[in-house]
């Protein structure tokens, strides 16, 4: 076995690597750019090296650097880890020449399988079933256009050497396949070195559903079963599960066969997996194989009990597989969200910065000791304190639950994401509790088309229900009266000046542009009973019992006898007075005043917001890449300004109506802030 390894990645996969490591005796040595010096797994790593500066291709995807820092440091081998390098052919080559030994499949297995044109050529000769498409990299977007209109619209434009969504387009015409076509290339070329793309039909109403594979350097291949990732946003997913709710097990065993017979055709080793795509009628067609370890293995290591990361470093260090098919266990249900730095209020921009406030839930399952299941797990690579970078992707954590089935698993995660406390950059939390919550997830009907059928129109704070909305003002009334007691307390009082609680309230729950809902609040203590009352809004009653102080955050008790998880806190940007409460994805802003308070109050001016439908406004921090406009020039509705790259994604902002240019702002190639002006328009 190794006595060192050297992780060629960065954030919450390098963090999980280590973990593993530590757990079989093996040193660990980190590698890092600029921007994460101060990152989570360079601390938690034995050794640490500098590669350069913050962007990607100065750093971590410079080869050489890094079979430098891990023969420097007498590392054995190296992890890959996700994205990155991970599936880079020469690199995997030329860790092998050097003498190292690269963590993953052999160089001729990436070749074969992880380009995808090649993959797609493979999978063709083995008479696989396989997508109809142009399989020769495209060249330029005016061929693009004729092969998608020789295929067929809808296309799926993408990069031969993508993933994780980069490099990836859908185009229902003409003009999207032109834009696509060149912002796939630009991604492709930005996150991998690599601007070959192709094309195929996109299949209208499909389903995700990828198969892990693990092989050894004997020729022995299993599969692990399988996971349902159709949820997804822009080709990105959400939300992965394992097992599917769709698939029966007849049609489980035939996509297992026939992932394992793909690997052994290219003589597979190591962790990877087969993607297919599954229509209504269960018939699946292979789509590509990624050869490295997928975001979302923590599910499957839930429910087969297997550490995946584990089982990659005794194949790479010659071991043969302990198991066979018949062996590997298949219980419970996981569920996995990832938790991303991204606004979904603000169509889901990238919102980077510090995390003032960093809490995960409590956790009962651990990284690297798959054997503690049927939990909460939270894999990351962040810290409170630390820095969300633009560099880089956007994931702040996956949140993991292991549930005795789907039912159990869905109510552990919902529960979960109410105790997440994330502050300082915005987060994906709320969407993801819609998600959940939506009947349709709940059921088990859904597709990848699930997230732009019911939030066509961008995702909103009424898209996040509640079944029980008054809760919320309850447990307002409820802190406020428990801060009202600890004041009335204080010493020193003025005679006939002292801090009365009283029992009646009005809660006013603002819901923007200064309009307010009225809520009378009727609350009554429990003599003897800490932290317990009861409280009325309206005709409805509810019994609340918390030990949580008022300077938490995260609020847990019961409430009429059922447990919650709850957030909240005193203080909004536009009223310091305000309560914000959040529980199950729903959030409002609630200020809970005496009624002679909320009399007064209704006398206060409103102040307006400035106007700024006459400017272009950087919704996100990012570089300002191109400027499509000049002073002078009329734009439609739906053309393109300009375009902004963050998180290594290309973010187009299109005209919302027909506009004059009156001036250009800022300069291709500045680096943009929250709401700075791009454009004004006359």
């Amino acid at each position: 076995m190794f006595k060192k390894i050297l992780i060629a990645n960065r954030g919450e996969i390098a963090c999980r690597v280590i973990k593993t490591a530590r757990k079989m005796g093996i040193k660990t040595v980190a590698v890092y750019s600029e921007a994460d010096k101060d990152a989570r797994h360079v601390e938690l790593a034995d050794e640490a090296v500098l590669l350069g500066p913050a962007p990607s291709r100065e750093s971590y995807l410079v080869a050489d650097k890094i079979i430098a820092a891990a023969k420097s440091t007498d590392a054995e081998a190296i992890h890959p880890g996700y994205g990155f390098l991970s599936e880079n052919e020469d690199f995997a080559r030329r860790v092998e020449e050097e003498g190292l030994i690269f963590i993953g499949p052999k160089h001729y297995s990436i070749a074969a399988m992880g380009d995808k044109i090649a993959s797609k050529k493979l999978a063709n000769e083995a008479k696989v079933n396989t997508i109809p498409g142009h399989n020769e990299p495209i060249l330029t977007p005016e061929a693009a256009v004729e092969i998608a209109q020789g295929i067929g619209y809808p296309v799926m434009i993408k990069a031969s050497a993508g993933g994780g969504g980069k490099g990836l387009r859908v185009a229902f015409n003409d003009k999207e396949c032109f834009e696509g076509f060149s912002s796939c290339r630009n991604e492709a070329r930005n996150s991998f070195g690599d601007d070959r793309v192709f094309m195929e039909k996109f299949v209208e109403e499909p389903r995700h559903i990828e198969i892990q594979v693990l092989g050894d350097g004997q020729g022995n291949v299993v599969y692990l079963w399988e996971r349902e990732c159709s949820i997804q946003r822009r080709h990105q997913k959400v939300i992965e599960e394992a097992p599917s709710p769709f698939i029966s097990e007849a049609t489980r065993q035939a996509m297992g066969e026939q992932a394992v017979a793909l690997a052994k055709a290219v003589k597979y080793q190591s962790a990877g997996t087969v993607e297919f795509v599954v229509g209504k009628d269960q018939g699946f067609y292979f789509l590509e194989m990624n050869t490295r370890l997928q975001v979302e293995h923590p599910v499957t290591e839930c429910i087969t009990g297997l550490d995946l990361v584990e089982q990659m470093i005794r194949v790479a260090a010659g071991e043969a597989l302990s198991f066979k098919q018949q062996d590997i266990k298949r219980e419970g249900w996981a569920i996995e969200c990832r938790i991303n730095a991204e606004d979904p209020f603000r169509n889901f921009l990238p919102s980077t910065g510090r995390l003032v406030k960093y809490q995960p839930p409590e956790t009962s399952m651990e990284q690297g000791a798959p054997e503690r299941r049927f939990g909460v797990r939270v894999d990351t690579g962040v810290y409170e304190g630390g820095e969300i970078p633009m560099f880089y992707d956007s994931m702040i954590a996956k949140l993991i639950v292991h549930g005795q089935d789907r039912a159990e698993a869905i109510a552990k995660m919902r529960e979960a994401l109410n105790g997440f406390v994330i502050r300082g950059i915005s987060s994906n939390i709320p969407f993801q509790s819609a998600l959940l919550a939506h009947p349709d997830f709940g059921s088990g009907n859904f597709n990848t088309g699930f997230i732009a059928q019911h939030y066509a129109g961008g995702f909103k704070a009424e898209d996040v229900p509640h079944d029980d909305p008054d809760f919320l003002v309850a447990l307002a009334g409820f802190i406020r009266r428990k801060a009202r007691e600890r004041e009335a307390g204080i010493t020193g009082q003025l005679p006939g000046h002292e801090v009365k609680i009283g029992h009646d309230y009005v809660a006013l729950v603002h819901e923007g542009g200064g309009k307010s809902s009225r809520h009378a609040l009727h609350i009554d203590e429990f003599v003897g009973h800490l932290g317990e009352a009861q409280v009325r809004v309206g005709e409805r009653s509810y019994r609340i019992v918390s030990a949580s102080r008022l300077n938490d955050i995260r609020i847990a008790g019961t409430v009429n006898g059922r447990p919650f998880t709850a957030q909240a806190e005193r203080g909004t940007p536009k009223n310091p007075l305000a309560y914000r409460i959040q529980h199950n994805g729903r959030a409002i802003e609630v200020t809970v005043l005496s009624p002679r308070a909320a009399e007064l109050q209704t006398l206060m001016p409103y102040k307006a917001p400035p106007d700024t439908s006459k400017q272009l406004l950087s919704p996100m921090p990012g570089l300002l890449v191109q400027v499509a406009v000049q002073p002078g020039q009329l734009v439609q509705a739906g053309e393109r300004l300009a375009v902004i790259e963050a998180m290594k994604m290309e973010n187009i902002l299109t005209a919302e109506r027909d506009v004059k240019v009156a001036e250009v702002l800022a300069k291709t190639g500045e680096s943009l802030s929250v709401d700075q002006p791009i454009l004004r328009f006359e």
